[in-house]
């Protein structure tokens, strides 16, 4: 068996893999490359196989992509995930109260990762450059290891309008930018840190007719917490319009999900499980609340099988995030120190 897996990795042709991942289609053509990724990684990435082996786990029994172990997160802060042989190109890190908390992404295609920003918004919000970019996130100039600031900046890029930007520290500006696209008819999108974009909604009484808005995580501010149902209904009652829209992602994934209502929708390359809380590799149905598991066939080069502590559950109309459950995968990095 493990000669078979031999030939399946030393085949595994990645420009028509990254090729494949976006032409995806059905379920079956999910499993086959998910199946492709993991066998590729188990050879390929030193950390994912240590964590397979540690757990005597056997390769050869899994035959789709629900069977394949997920990495718990936290490996991500203390070790580098990276595919053999393969250099970064740029380190993503994650937010966090201590710098021995902060995952690092090595992230050793930043080609792949711009052409999952464009895939991904094409797919709920159609071109990027149809739309003026008012971004309440911290400008990547500023923050180059910060993979929201990245695809914010590569957004407004792809905008090529004069108007798109970081406005985290320009207000006023972003003010009088959001009234002149009202005036023209130009189509703009407010995308921001949750609070910010609550901050700037208490304090401009704009409405924003015409405009689409996108929050982005950050639902906790120093000791203030909130959810998104209810700061997306407040949101609603001040820019007095019918939608806000959420997105999903974190520095260790190279791919977004976004909500138009209540539930999230990852793209055809993104697969969301749910995992037992007490079991990490049980994974259970729909309707049945538990840990979160992505499968992001854009993670080539690091690890395509992530284990989060992010609480939810799914079913037919998309994923929810609930909470979040500290050391839920405690287990597994137990084994690798």
């Amino acid at each position: 068996m493990l000669k078979v897996h031999l030939e399946l990795r030393e085949n595994m042709d990645i420009i028509s893999y990254k090729k494949k991942i976006f032409e995806i289609k059905t379920e079956k053509e999910f499993n086959n490359l998910a199946l492709t990724l993991f066998q590729y990684q188990y050879f390929y990435n030193p950390i994912y196989k240590q964590y397979i082996d540690l757990n005597n786990i056997q390769i050869g029994h899994i035959k789709t992509y629900h069977q394949i172990p997920c990495l718990p997160i936290e490996l991500f802060r203390n070790k580098k995930i990276i595919t053999k042989n393969k250099k970064s190109e740029t380190i993503f890190i994650s937010s966090g109260t201590t710098s021995n908390q902060k995952s690092k992404h090595y992230i050793g295609d930043l080609e792949l990762y711009k052409r999952t920003i464009l895939n991904g918004f094409n797919m709920f919000f159609g071109n990027p450059s149809d739309y003026v970019f008012f971004c309440l996130i911290p400008d990547f100039n500023k923050n180059p290891h910060s993979s929201l600031s990245f695809m914010c900046s590569e957004l407004i890029a792809i905008s090529k309008h004069r108007d798109s930007g970081f406005f985290l520290e320009k207000k006023e500006e972003l003010i009088n930018n959001i009234k002149q696209c009202q005036q023209k008819k130009i189509k703009f999108i407010l995308f921001g840190l949750s609070f910010e974009v609550l901050d700037f909604a208490k304090k401009s009484n704009l409405t924003l007719e015409g405009g689409v808005v996108i929050q982005t995580g950050g639902t906790k501010k120093k000791h203030k917490h909130i959810i998104r149902e209810e700061l997306n209904e407040k949101l609603k009652s001040i820019f007095r319009v019918d939608t806000i829209y959420s997105e999903y992602g974190m520095a260790e994934l190279l791919s977004q999900s976004y909500s138009k209502k209540d539930f999230f929708q990852p793209p055809p390359w993104k697969k969301i499980l749910i995992r037992d809380k007490t079991n990490p590799m049980n994974i259970i149905g729909e309707n049945k609340r538990g840990c979160i598991n992505v499968i992001d066939l854009a993670n080539i080069h690091s690890c395509g099988f992530i284990a989060t502590n992010d609480l939810g559950q799914i079913n037919t109309s998309g994923f929810d995030i609930i909470g979040r459950a500290q050391n839920a995968t405690q287990k597994g990095c137990s084994l690798m120190t």
